[in-house]
């Protein structure tokens, strides 16, 4: 199978998706998080590895868009 090759328009649009399921995934904990009557900060503490996998993800997509627009 021949692979096709990944556009900036596509990363573009993946780093759009990632960014929305980023704020998703933090407003729908910590409003949970206030029904259980949990802190805050707690709860931001759990969240962070998952966060910051995130951003990690999104940096690294963001890098390879800058290089294909670089290169085109």
């Amino acid at each position: 199978m021949a692979k096709t090759p990944v556009t900036a328009a596509d990363l573009a649009e993946l780093i759009n998706e990632f960014e929305k399921y980023r704020e998703r995934l933090v407003n729908e904990t910590m409003e949970a998080a206030k029904k259980a009557k949990l802190s805050k900060k707690a709860t931001m503490a759990k969240l962070e590895p998952q966060l910051a996998d995130i951003d990690a993800k999104l940096q690294r997509i963001r890098e390879q868009q800058a290089n294909l627009t670089a290169s085109d």
